[in-house]
């Protein structure tokens, strides 16, 4: 049976957008070339929020105040619905010593959003462990991590209680099927696939997917590495945040501490001279984790992108192609939305967003074959 959509890639952008396609009732094949959730979504810190809001554009804004008002009933929705607590964790975020405190403060109060000084002695009597080195702070109240990996998970087991969704895992992409200026569907390891619309959301790869169309999508791979260290519970009850690293409570007392950002390709290898950066980083903030253990350390691609500005809507001159790609650092923050404001332009609903920022006409262009 032809199907209405194929979605290329298995991350938290590919995993939702076939969630809110399939809800509306569409019939929805996802593709993912290795495992569903294994690349930069799982490899994320998962703070539902960019790191420095005031300092992106209005487009990525939009998007993430979406988002940040979504996630918390999204979370108690998908635990309810399959049994796993995506662990949507309100810690309230300090960001300590910035340069441009003024202009984020100003930021906040154009948008709404409760950022506030707070003197110094008030930090560290709510996070006892921070380090002494650091002068001036403003607070967030209500900011959340997410625990990405459970949040995965999470999706991936409503999708396979959903009859029209199909995931297909270890299916890598390698073209389009391709007739004048429509897309048919997909060439894959496995063969032809056909489809009414395919959407690529495929993270990192979306570049060189779409170059085989003689596309020239400005999407490319850029490295982050992070760390993981196991405290008590009440070591960190809330994200901090300094000179562009930060340290992230989950609810047992794992303390994610990240990240670098490294434009070397496509090579993931976790080095030694990141986890030392990220050790140290790691003693400055939180001084007893000098001697902690690191439990793990990883390193994931992030989709990088102009502005961190992410592609959504159809290709011009490529019916049925469309675009949920170049998140940046972002694609945990802005994925409910981007993804609603995906389904809404596919199934023709008046979208909840203004979709004009993130259209792909106009910001990318035919590469010369």
């Amino acid at each position: 049976m032809k199907q209405e959509i194929i979605i290329i890639g298995g991350g938290v952008i590919g995993l939702l957008s076939a969630y809110q396609l399939a809800s509306a009732g569409l019939r929805v094949v996802l593709l993912e070339s290795g495992e569903t959730g294994a690349e930069a979504s799982w490899a994320g810190g998962g703070i539902v929020s960019p790191l420095y809001p005031w300092r992106y554009s209005s487009a990525v804004t939009a998007l993430a105040h979406w988002s940040q008002d979504f996630y918390p009933g999204f979370g108690d929705s998908l635990h309810e619905q399959t049994g796993i607590d995506p662990e949507v964790h309100e810690t309230g975020l300090y960001w300590l010593d910035l340069h441009d405190e003024d202009e984020a403060l100003g930021w906040a109060e154009r948008q709404g959003r409760p950022l506030q000084r707070v003197a110094m002695e008030r930090v560290r009597a709510a996070v006892p462990a921070l380090g002494e080195g650091f002068s001036k702070a403003v607070f967030m109240p209500g900011v959340a991590n997410v625990r990405n990996p459970r949040l995965l998970r999470a999706l991936r087991e409503a999708l396979a209680r959903m009859t029209n969704v199909r995931v297909v895992a270890h299916c890598p992409v390698t073209g389009f099927v391709r007739e004048g200026g429509r897309i048919l569907g997909v060439q894959t390891a496995q063969g032809d696939m056909r489809a009414e619309r395919v959407v690529v959301a495929a993270g990192a790869w979306s570049g060189e997917l779409l170059a085989t169309l003689g596309l020239a999508l400005p999407v490319k791979p850029m490295k982050g590495q992070m760390i993981l260290f196991k405290c008590a519970e009440d070591f960190l009850p809330s994200m901090v945040l300094a000179k562009r690293r930060y340290a992230i409570p989950r609810r047992d007392g794992h303390v994610l501490v990240g990240s670098t950002l490294e434009d070397v390709g496509f090579d993931k290898t976790p080095t030694e001279d990141a986890l030392d950066s990220l050790r140290a980083t790691a003693a400055e903030l939180l001084p007893a984790l000098a001697d902690a253990e690191v439990v793990r350390h990883w390193a994931g691609l992030r989709p990088g992108s102009p502005e961190g500005i992410p592609y959504i809507g159809e290709v011009p001159g490529f019916e049925g192609l469309w675009l949920n790609c170049g998140h940046f650092r972002n694609g945990l923050v802005l994925a409910p939305a981007s993804c609603q404001l995906l389904a809404e332009l596919m199934i023709g609903r008046e979208p909840t967003l203004d979709p004009a920022p993130y259209a792909p006409l106009g910001r990318m262009q035919q590469a010369v074959l």
